[in-house]
């Protein structure tokens, strides 16, 4: 029976050292599946979310802007014409 009880202390074992081999076969391969990834981004020149959330506001910040002075030379012409 002690050689039984053994066998499955060592059956666990042989198991679980598996299965922490396994885990870090995993992590390793989801970290270089992570830097390819990374590099082929990398070399499209994608912009990250920053950089295209700033991008935005200042075409939009351009936008408001262009329509003030379209409404400031709009205006100037009313008051241009009415001398």
């Amino acid at each position: 029976m002690q050689t039984r009880n053994k066998i499955f202390d060592d059956l666990s074992e042989l198991m679980s050292n598996a299965m922490g081999v396994a885990q870090g076969a995993r992590t390793e391969a989801e970290t270089a599946f992570n830097g390819l990834v990374d590099r082929w981004l990398a070399d499209r020149d994608f912009v990250t979310r920053e950089e295209f959330e700033a991008v935005r506001a200042m075409a939009q910040k351009a936008r408001e802007e262009n329509e003030a002075l379209k409404a400031r030379v709009a205006a100037l012409e009313g008051k241009h014409a009415g001398e």
